[in-house]
């Protein structure tokens, strides 16, 4: 195998470069070099990346034979190793990280030290090499039941969402035994990132029972917090009122869930409350305005579901002013309207260029919380389909309900799948040679399950 050493001795040759010449292009002393080209001394990676530079490479073109030399073929040191980590994961080199790290944690005496980079690059949003790092940590973990095993499994859950539900459910289910193992602070955080996974899948009994969970615990770290000194330092990602209110948005949002209205206004109402903090400091208002944002739009939407009429145009005002609202509040008054007989083409005229934009927005899968809008997208389609077809608008029903049964099929929700293709049966006459050949085109792509 060619090492660093002789890569350099055959670019001197080359180029014709004297040892005194090149050093002082690379800015190395002349001593320094020639005992990196003997074999004499390791090259630190700031040595590396100079002499890389100079021979006009890409960055890191020696790092998987620098991995090599120092940290397998040799014994590994920390002054070198830690600034390779970096560089590897600035660059993206996560397979030269994954082959020196699987060598490096044989060694148990540099677990700390791999700890702190994996919260390092946490922090600094290098999740992919973070994670590789968590992984070999928590794998090398000798006491099962320590603190910092917990919180590597916290952050492998973190970083683990994709998104597939199947995937995340089984990241949750694995991280749910570490939560008691974490410091009692972190379990908030924690907590309320498990339950947000959970509600993403629709597994609203888990939401109900980590939100509760998550009040108790609260409750206990509100006490205790009124005994601690003023100056220490949290470990909560935001102040603890937070918690409580968040705790009450679950709870409402399960209740939602079971259609159970008056409940949800009751826990809207709670969390309404509890955000009412004296003396807010600037981070407390930004928290404040956001529950009261998110209260508002939900009082809107649980009247409107309750059958309301007179609350379509305060909430479409409210819509306008909360365009990320949008979805939500569209589908809540086409539900709403397909239950109670509304008439809302006015709402649906209003925001008829955004709705015509809901495709494109449709596409932009940056995040696991995709999974969330996409379902509330097919429900969209499903129930603009039966209100434009409830109005005999049917070509406009079809078309709606066509793009439903798409967007069910990429999202392989066969149940929604049924459901569209009950509803075109039943209308199949009204629909055009365009939406039939489209119809044909989508079905021969399924593949339902049979029973």
């Amino acid at each position: 195998m060619s090492n660093i050493r002789s890569y350099i001795e055959d670019y001197l040759k080359n180029e014709g470069y004297k040892l005194q010449q090149f050093s002082e292009i690379v800015e190395i002393n002349v001593g320094t070099l020639s005992a990196i080209i003997k074999g004499t001394r390791l090259m630190s990676m700031n040595q590396l990346d100079q002499i890389t530079s100079a021979m006009d490479l890409e960055q890191g073109y020696f790092y998987e034979m620098y991995g090599f030399e120092c940290f397998i073929e040799s014994a590994p040191h920390w002054r070198r190793l830690e600034p390779f980590l970096y560089r590897c994961a600035e660059l993206g080199k996560l397979d030269i990280i994954q082959q020196v790290i699987t060598h490096v944690t044989d060694d148990q005496s540099y677990i700390d030290e791999l700890f702190d980079v994996a919260e390092s690059l946490f922090n600094k949003s290098m999740n992919e090499a973070a994670l590789i790092l968590y992984k070999c940590v928590a794998g090398s973990e000798k006491y099962q039941h320590s603190e910092r095993l917990a919180l590597c499994q916290y952050r492998i859950f973190l970083l683990h969402k994709t998104l597939s539900k199947y995937d995340n459910l089984n990241a949750a289910v694995k991280f749910e035994p570490y939560i008691d193992k974490l410091n009692e602070e972190v379990q908030l955080d924690a907590i309320k990132d498990l339950a947000n996974v959970y509600m993403t899948i629709h597994l609203w009994d888990k939401v109900d029972a980590w939100a509760r969970e998550l009040e108790r615990k609260v409750e206990f770290q509100l006490e205790m917090q009124s005994r601690r000194r003023k100056n220490k330092r949290r470990l909560t990602g935001y102040p603890l009122f937070t918690y409580v209110a968040y705790a009450h948005l679950l709870i409402a949002s399960v209740y939602d869930a079971r259609k159970e209205y008056e409940n949800v206004l009751k826990y809207t109402e709670k969390y309404l409350e509890i955000v009412e903090v004296e003396n807010p400091t600037e981070e407390d208002q930004n928290i404040i305005d956001l529950f009261k944002k998110w209260g508002e739009g939900n009082q809107y939407a649980i009247r409107i579901l309750l059958g309301q009429e007179n609350v379509i145009f305060p909430y479409l005002g409210y819509l306008e002013n909360n365009s990320e609202e949008i979805l939500t509040g569209l589908l809540n008054i086409l539900e709403a309207a397909n239950q109670y007989g509304f008439n809302i083409d006015h709402a649906l005229k209003k925001f008829e260029h955004r709705i015509n934009l809901f495709d494109k927005d449709f596409h932009n899968k940056d995040n696991y919380n995709y999974q969330m809008i996409d379902h509330r997208y097919r429900v969209f389609y499903y129930e603009m389909a039966k209100y434009q077809i409830n109005q005999c608008n049917y070509l406009l029903g079809i078309d709606a309900l066509l793009m439903c049964l798409n967007l069910s099929s990429s999202s392989n929700d066969d149940l929604m799948c049924i459901k569209c293709l009950d509803m075109y049966g039943e209308y199949r006459s009204e629909a055009n040679e365009t939406q039939i050949k489209r119809y044909k085109s989508v079905v021969e792509k399924l593949s339902l399950p049979t029973f």
